[in-house]
């Protein structure tokens, strides 16, 4: 088990104070909101380039305004992208231009009503998986090019739930909102798993993690009264402490550069360490079910399939 040093109060900004990010490049989804904005900010802190990948470019562009004032960093630019839009993700895609050093898939939705993109699939599995499969299979060629870390931002709430290859898009099933949340994040630690075999020899990592329950819009599609009935279903209120979104993005740091990480792929991580196996009655640790291999490999052929790569 991969152990740090950090914890539940760590930030992303202390997960960084010694770390060089000098001439590395850097792509974060979902970058100019909540804490993909620390995470911007502590990879800028440590000298990358980064680039905000988001579908509000002008937001994005205030962030960037802002997070080159705060670090003193020039090199922070801003890139339009809609992960539920397939012609969205491949233009981003097509117009990268060099190597790329660290992809951050932050970006998500979460527990929105049933909505079904143009291709008829499921809103939250299109968005956080497909989105982010499709974006980083096209980034290959510049993740490869110097061995690159990607990074899911994945959730304890995979623990709701495992991948249902039978139903992926609710069209036999009754929708519940969270259940597709669910499966759509444990798809998110699925994809390291197979991405560590896939791409070994390219020296290309890929590890998930849980970065915490912080007050964010990720929120947005739920009402006060919701989100208080969620927190008092899960045990949550006594059971899980929030964090501030500069907490938040520390696991993402760690997953992204701590050189205890090197050349380790399929992994999950909670506050800033590798989890245990959740053992059931706990909101905490990883499902054996998002880490199986037969699961994760047949996540990749069926999102191959799905998006025609």
């Amino acid at each position: 088990m991969i152990t740090t040093g950090y914890g539940f109060e760590t930030t992303a900004l202390d997960v960084v104070r010694d770390v060089d990010l000098s001439g590395r490049r850097a792509v974060v989804t979902g970058g100019a909101s909540g804490i993909g904005v620390e995470t911007v900010r502590a990879l800028a802190t440590a000298g990358a380039e980064v680039t905000i990948a988001a579908r509000d470019i002008d937001a994005a562009q205030r962030v960037a305004t802002s997070l080159t004032i705060a670090t003193g960093n020039k090199k922070i630019s801003v890139a339009r992208l809609d992960l539920a839009s397939q012609a969205s993700v491949k233009a981003f895609a097509r117009n990268w231009d060099g190597p790329l050093h660290l992809l951050i898939n932050n970006a998500g939705v979460m527990a929105t009503p049933l909505t079904r993109t143009p291709e008829g699939w499921e809103l939250q599995f299109a968005t956080n998986h497909f989105g982010h499969f499709a974006l980083t299979t096209g980034l290959f060629n510049s993740l490869r090019a110097e061995g690159a870390r990607v990074v899911n931002v994945s959730s304890s709430a995979h623990l709701m739930g495992d991948v249902v290859f039978d139903d992926l898009h609710y069209e036999h099933r009754d929708y519940d909102r969270w259940q597709a949340y669910g499966q759509s994040k444990t798809a998110n630690i699925l994809f390291g798993v197979e991405a560590g075999k896939r791409w070994a020899s390219e020296r290309i990592t890929m590890n998930a993690l849980m970065p915490g329950s912080i007050a964010t819009n990720l929120q947005r599609h739920l009402t006060q009264e919701e989100l208080q009935e969620r927190i008092r279903q899960s045990g949550a209120a006594t059971k899980r402490r929030v964090k501030t979104p500069e907490q938040g993005a520390a696991t993402t740091l760690v997953v992204a550069t701590s050189p205890l990480l090197e050349g380790l792929s399929g992994k999950y991580f909670e506050d800033c360490n590798e989890a245990l196996p959740n053992t059931g009655g706990v909101i905490s640790g990883v499902a054996p079910y998002a880490q199986d291999p037969e699961s994760a490999a047949q996540l990749w052929k069926v999102s191959e399939e799905t998006l025609a790569l």
